[in-house]
């Protein structure tokens, strides 16, 4: 399934009426602390492992990072967004050293800002400034008949806006970075995509003109919304984010748990969350609900999303093998194939990549980075849920460069054709490759957790707060900025 398609009918429909019980206020000084400075030595490891990866499959002539390894890819530049902001992260562990990270992050970066851009089909990397979902990962052309992504865009250019504040020193690379990350932003023409009212689309194509589908239900979206409105140069109304928030009804439930603002796949809350610190910080929508539910922000939402993902797990309504307390965590990711089956007399239905969630085409796989690029919602749960994880499965799982992508203990042997991965004795089906939008939360979100490095720097990014402000937040972090 395309990840974009899913967002389409991805949210639950009649949520019931408000009703969250108060929850604890993050404001001030007390917003922009650690959230879980003590990590176990499993989840440092893990963190270590899954940033080599990067390193490893990264091509140096032209910083492109593939959308999966071992098996051959084009480049996502999604992924590449996450290995631009996990370079300064793995010279702050001491993984790289600065010189490298510098050299790896003014090589990609020139990449896409000296790209050749245009309307035709072939032979560019994006057009209007956007860029490409996919592309080859030698020529950085745009690969087969992939969309012009804003949300991909978006996320690559966190990653450049990371790297600019992080590169902060007079080396002469350095100050190019920041002046190359800028202007990779500046040139990037929101308006254009803002088809209808007051919505932007997820995309376009050369052969077909813009993707009927819009950022205006809850999701991963944030960060596009957010750039487009700070944008200095083509930006959008601040209309725009009140039309995304006009939707929440849509979103807004208990029926998995926690009542929050549901969005079935765990990545939906957790993107947008590596570069904005959304502690403290909340927009009308949010400042409407506290008569009826105390202090409520983006974090909390995603605070309760994870716990909503534990108890689904618990509940295991389908009846999955390997589903508990201890073990959880549903998202895009890569499954067995697309086939039916019966196990243990009935008959199950299974998928390849597909977005995953509670109740939304579960099909019993599970996705160790849904989990483990939650440890600032739930360090415990999250802690304890990657160790499960690796006793369980062992070797089999996790390997070299951390978690393969995801694992299915409910499929033990078939005969159907594997699109992905095999069936593993005594574990059950596990994946072959490593998926760089996968392998990326999870160092991100790490070093959240444990130094506030990426939230940190990004607090004082001033496209993003100009963003923030114009779309209405305020509180916290952001009254200081």
């Amino acid at each position: 399934m395309d990840r974009r398609r899913f967002l389409m009918g991805s949210t639950v429909a009649g949520a019931a009426a408000l009703g969250v019980a108060a929850c604890g206020s993050f404001a001030g000084l007390e917003a922009m602390r650690p959230v879980s400075p003590r990590i176990d030595p499993e989840i440092d490891e893990l963190q270590e492992r899954t940033f080599r990866w990067f390193t490893h499959v990264t091509n140096r002539a032209n910083g492109l990072t593939p959308d999966r390894w071992p098996t051959e890819s084009f480049s996502s530049v999604a992924a590449v967004g996450f290995a631009l902001t996990c370079g300064p992260i793995g010279v702050e562990r001491g993984w790289i050293s600065r010189a490298e990270a510098r050299e790896r992050t003014l090589t990609t970066i020139r990449f896409f800002h000296d790209a050749p851009q245009g309307p035709q089909a072939a032979g560019v990397t994006g057009y209007k400034g956007f860029f490409y979902h996919f592309l080859d990962m030698n020529t950085g052309h745009r690969f087969g008949r992939t969309e012009l992504s804003t949300v991909d865009t978006a996320l690559l250019v966190g990653g450049m806006l990371f790297a600019a504040r992080w590169f902060d020193g007079d080396h002469g690379d350095e100050a190019e970075i920041r002046r190359l990350a800028q202007a990779v932003y500046e040139r990037i023409e929101w308006d254009w995509v803002m088809e209808r009212p007051d919505r932007i689309s997820m995309g376009w194509h050369p052969e077909s003109g813009m993707i009927e589908a819009d950022w205006n239900v809850y999701n991963e979206g944030m960060l596009v919304l957010l750039l487009a409105i700070g944008s200095p140069t083509h930006p959008v109304p601040a209309s725009v984010w009140d039309e995304w928030c006009s939707v929440y009804d849509q979103s807004w439930t208990d029926r998995w748990g926690p009542r929050h603002l549901h969005f079935g796949p765990m990545f939906g809350h957790q993107y947008s969350h590596m570069f904005v610190d959304f502690r403290g910080i909340r927009d009308a929508w949010m400042r409407a609900r506290e008569p009826e539910v105390g202090h409520f922000d983006y974090f909390q939402n995603s605070v309760r999303a994870v716990e909503a993902q534990q108890k689904y797990a618990i509940d295991n309504p389908q009846g999955w093998v390997g589903y508990s307390a201890g073990i959880w965590g549903l998202t895009a990711c890569d499954g067995p194939g697309d086939f039916k089956q019966v196990v243990d007399g009935r008959e199950r239905e299974f998928f390849s990549y597909s977005a995953r969630g509670p109740g939304e085409r579960d099909d019993g796989t599970i996705a160790p980075t849904a989990a483990a690029a939650s440890l600032p919602f739930g360090p415990e749960a999250v802690t304890a849920c990657v160790k499960a994880m690796k006793a369980r499965n062992g070797a089999a799982l996790y390997t070299e460069f951390g978690f393969l992508d995801s694992f299915n203990p409910t499929l033990t042997q078939t005969d159907q054709t594997l699109l992905h991965g095999r069936i593993v004795p005594g574990v059950g089906w596990v994946d072959g490759d490593y998926l760089g939008i996968d392998q990326g939360p999870i160092v991100i979100m790490t070093e959240n957790a444990r130094t506030d490095s990426v939230w940190r720097r990004m607090r004082g990014e001033p496209n993003i707060t100009r963003g923030l402000k114009r779309a209405g937040f305020d509180g916290g972090w952001l009254d200081q900025a």
